[in-house]
């Protein structure tokens, strides 16, 4: 006898029509899907994602200013406030920046963030002069490589060089539900200027990734309500961390997700955001091990590589064959 879908998940098949899913839909179907069934939501994740955002993409990152951040935001091991032992250092010099490029380029990954710790750049210092000298310098030697940059909070003015100096992409991600990103940092940065930052960037055509983390503690409204302040902010991707709790910490004793909680709010994230490149960053390897082409499979279309801030990744080589493997199943 055939067993027919669930009657929310049913119902969710709206995307694959292009409407937008409802947000009490959305809710319901984090409260209420468990088990076998969360394995058709992830099939209709995939389907979207095909149907809408079709490509897997990769990208890499440098570490280019480690730690001692001010912000001592409770999840992460730069907190400057927090005994991780990470390792700490000031913007790396130009020919360090260089070297890390020309690695990515060879790998033939074509998308390079880089990254700082820190509150961000309100003002043009002279560490952010720095960041542009670096930013030209990658751009003259390899001009096929797009470059991206997650550096904290801006202003219109910061932006608009970030722009002239050719970045194509900014992360600033909102990290949780905007109605409780207060809860997470020490130092209390509003959420607004995270979002002024983002309308900076997108008045001065910079493209923006824009997620968050998930294992924080949040509930699951939270990640609904996440995943809807993306789609309202009309973002072009979505990085999507499941947390690694990192001793020393405020949210050291997080309990690690199941793979199955991972997956049923990766696919929940794809059906409110059909069209976005939804990247898989860190805790693919920690969290998910043996089920990492699931998640890929839940509806997401990219992946940091090589690396991530403070934690290993996997190497490029062992990621193309993922990529190359999951795109026997759509892509």
């Amino acid at each position: 006898m055939s067993r027919c879908l669930n009657p929310l998940i049913e119902e969710a098949y709206c995307v694959l029509e292009g409407k937008p899913l409802p947000q009490e839909l959305a809710y319901r179907l984090a409260r209420e899907i468990h088990g076998c069934d969360i394995l058709d939501l992830v099939s209709l994740a995939n389907k979207v994602r095909f149907q809408n955002a079709p490509e897997f993409l990769a990208c890499s990152i440098i570490n280019a200013k480690s730690g001692q951040c001010a912000q001592n935001c409770r999840f992460c091991a730069q907190g400057a406030g927090f005994d991780t032992h990470v390792s700490c250092y000031p913007l790396v010099d130009e020919a360090t920046m260089l070297a890390a490029a020309a690695k990515v380029y060879d790998s033939g990954v074509r998308s390079f963030g880089v990254v700082t710790s820190g509150v961000g750049f309100q003002s043009v210092t002279q560490e952010f002069q720095q960041v542009l000298l670096r930013i030209d310098a990658i751009r003259a030697r390899f001009p096929e490589l797009k470059i991206c940059a997650s550096l904290g909070i801006l202003s219109e003015e910061t932006a608009r060089l970030l722009a002239e100096h050719g970045v194509w992409r900014y992360n600033m991600n909102l990290q949780t539900n905007p109605e409780r990103y207060g809860n997470l940092i020490t130092r209390k940065h509003s959420i607004e200027e995270k979002i002024a930052t983002i309308k900076f960037l997108q008045k001065y055509h910079v493209t923006i990734c824009c997620g968050g983390i998930i294992g924080l503690g949040e509930t699951w409204e939270d990640r609904v309500k996440m995943a809807y302040a993306v789609r309202e902010l009309n973002v072009d991707g979505s990085p999507l961390n499941v947390l690694l709790p990192i001793p020393g910490t405020p949210c050291g004793n997080n309990a690690v997700l199941s793979p199955a909680e991972v997956a049923k709010a990766f696919a929940i994230h794809r059906l409110v955001n059909p069209k976005l490149v939804i990247k898989f960053a860190a805790g693919r390897e920690t969290t998910m091990k043996d089920f990492q082409g699931l998640l890929m499979l839940a509806g997401m279309n990219a992946i940091i590589t090589g690396g991530y801030l403070t934690t290993r990744g996997r190497s490029v080589a062992e990621d193309d064959r993922l990529l190359e493997d999951l795109r026997q199943f759509g892509g």
